[in-house]
Formats: C-alpha cells, sequence, structure tokens
C-alpha cells in the first residue's frame, strides 16, 4: 500500500481553503487504516488546532508517538476516565448533564441536531443550559448527510445556533461540517473535521474531487495455462470459457479485498482492466489474462487500486465492487500490507 502524503496535505488545503476554518483532521482508526502517527506528522505542516479520535487508546497512541498538539476522544466519555484524560492532556466529549457536574478538564459537548446517535437534544435548552461549566471548551454536532443532501446541512446548522443560544457564554472552540459540509455550509466556524477527503474519497458527486492518496499493488504469485472448462477457485463458481491464462495475486479478503467484489472487480495489467475470476480467498485472488496474455511473471506487481496508464481504479470503485463504501474499504486494508509513504 502506498500512501502520498503530499497530496494527503493538498486535501487537507482545499477543504481548509473551502472553509475558511482551523483544521481539526479526523485520524480515528489509524487514519483509516493510512498510519495515524505519519498522516499527523504529514499534516502538522498545516497548523492544525489539533486532531480527532475515535477512543482514548487511539489518543495514548498519539501522545506516545509523541505529538503535542490537542487530541480530541469523539466516544462520549464516562466518568472515571478524568485521570487518564489529564495524564495524556486529552479533550473529552461530554452529552450528559450529571458528567459534566463532575467533569474537571476541557470536554468539548455533543448536539444531536439529526444524527441521532449521541448529544443533548437540540431542543432540550434545559439540558444543554446544564451543561454549562468553566471547562467547556467547544461545542459541535454531526452532520448526517451532507454527501447528498444540502438543505439538510443548513437546517442542522439552524438548529444547533438554537442550541447554542442556551449555553453562556458562547463556547471559545463551535465546529460542525466534516468533509462534504466545508462546502456546503455557509457560515464559517472555529474548526473543520475532515474525514474522508483527507485520503482520497469521494465526499459527494457534485463537489471538488480529491487528489489520490491511496494505492495498492499485488505481487503474481502464479501464472497457468487453463483449458476451457477448467474450474477456478472454490465452488468451481468461474468456469474458463476457452483457453486461457490465469495468474494468482498474493492478496486476499485478510488483506482487504472482499469475497463480495466476486463476479465485479478487475485489476490493472499493464494499463489494461482485467476481471478477478472465481472466489476470493484469504491469501489469494485469481485474474482472467485471455489466451494472448500480456507478457506477465511472477513477482510483478499489480494494481488493485489505484492509476496504471491511462485508467484508475479509484478506493469509491474497489468499494462499490464489495457493496460498500470508501470509508470501510479503507479501514479493511492493509492488516498484513507493507506500507509506502512517499511525498514526504
Amino acid at each position: 500500500m502506498r500512501i502520498d502524503l503530499a497530496n494527503l496535505r493538498a486535501n487537507a488545503q482545499a477543504v481548509r481553503d473551502a472553509a475558511e476554518s482551523a483544521l481539526l483532521p479526523v485520524v480515528k482508526a489509524d487514519a483509516y487504516g493510512l498510519g495515524a502517527v505519519r498522516v499527523a506528522r504529514a499534516l502538522e505542516a498545516l497548523d492544525p488546532w489539533g486532531f480527532a479520535v475515535a477512543t482514548v487508546d487511539e489518543a495514548v497512541a498519539l501522545r506516545a508517538a509523541g505529538l503535542r498538539w490537542p487530541v480530541l476522544v469523539f466516544t462520549p466519555a464516562s466518568l472515571g476516565l478524568e485521570a487518564v484524560y489529564r495524564e495524556h492532556d486529552l479533550r473529552a466529549v461530554l452529552d450528559d448533564p450529571d458528567a459534566v457536574t463532575h467533569w474537571d478538564v476541557p470536554f468539548h459537548l455533543e448536539i444531536d441536531s439529526g444524527m441521532g446517535r449521541c448529544g443533548v437534544r437540540w431542543d432540550d435548552p434545559d439540558a444543554i443550559g446544564a451543561c454549562n461549566s468553566p471547562r467547556l471548551e467547544g461545542a459541535f454536532t454531526h452532520c448526517y448527510a451532507a454527501d447528498r443532501d444540502a438543505e439538510s446541512v443548513q437546517e442542522q446548522w439552524t438548529r444547533f445556533a438554537r442550541a447554542l443560544r442556551a449555553l453562556s457564554p458562547r463556547p471559545p472552540l463551535v465546529h460542525v461540517a466534516n468533509s462534504a459540509a466545508a462546502w456546503r455550509l455557509k457560515q464559517r466556524l472555529d474548526l473543520i473535521r475532515p474525514g474522508i477527503y483527507l485520503y482520497g474519497g469521494e465526499h459527494a458527486p457534485d463537489l471538488p474531487h480529491a487528489l489520490p492518496v491511496v494505492s495498492v499493488r499485488a505481487p503474481v504469485v502464479s501464472v497457468r495455462r487453463m483449458p476451457a472448462g477448467s474450474t477456478v477457485s472454490y465452488g468451481g463458481d468461474w468456469v474458463a470459457p476457452r483457453d486461457t491464462v490465469v495468474a494468482t495475486l498474493g492478496i486476499g479478503y485478510a488483506d482487504g479485498v472482499p469475497r463480495s467484489v466476486q463476479g465485479r472487480a478487475h485489476v490493472l495489467v499493464n494499463g489494461d482492466r482485467r476481471p478477478v475470476v472465481g472466489r476470493v480467498t484469504m491469501d489469494f485472488i485469481m485474474i482472467d489474462l485471455g489466451e494472448a496474455q500480456p507478457t506477465v511473471r511472477v513477482g510483478d506487481l499489480v494494481t488493485v487500486i489505484g492509476q496504471e496508464g491511462p485508467d484508475t481504479i479509484t478506493i469509491d470503485e474497489f468499494a462499490s465492487w464489495g457493496g460498500t463504501i470508501a470509508y470501510e474499504a479503507l479501514v479493511r486494508l492493509g492488516a498484513r500490507m507493507g506500507r509506502e509513504y512517499v511525498g514526504v
């Protein structure tokens, strides 16, 4: 897996310019599988306010690597963890007035304006007002449909702005926008929380495209001629319709290629698309090179995600073959892969 940090930074710059706000990049789930420490280090050049993660363990890992920027932990904090947050200088998220009463380290209040996942409801001013505290550093909400519904972003902003009136004084930091909302939200706030756009995923079909960040190449481990009627992989689901050449690649579902891509996925061989045939196995996939196969040898690298010649397989296309989205496809990749960082 090759990760282009120069393109990552360019994407971050683009979304920051669109929002005219300081960056709070989302590096949860090991930066969507790309390596949270390396990604955070690459983004330090853009002077972010801090970084956002999902869990305390993810935050502590950044601290252990020497990262000194503020780190906001999205999962609502539980009472009894104050010492951990204090020891590692972490920012908490709270959404419960009772927890706020007992919390003595900086926190951000989550307000639910429509996501229905976490947060104090926007239409409960008494509960929101009960969250006033000298430790209240920020308030935020989460856009639930910014990728496809521009009107929902403004509706959520209206709800959120109403909720903010129950907080006095206004918290120093207010943030709403994810990647897509950076372009949709008319209001300019203190922070922006880009995620998928940083990593090269498409956040909405009508918004600017991100530069590609991730490419994946797999080695050819076997090349063999198959007579018509030969079966390939478990179950014999694929039967060669003609004499052909099949190559086996050293990548499988243990590396993030889901079994559900069967019958849809392709790879790039010398710039040409070749179909993945048969079931994806734990360690291998097979591709049909055709009778007049190009010169392919054991040890050659084949593009699974990325550009080769005039064609490109994007992370979004790869994800669509498996019936999922780029977010999930990214975090599944690379458990056994090496990572090569370029554009450092």
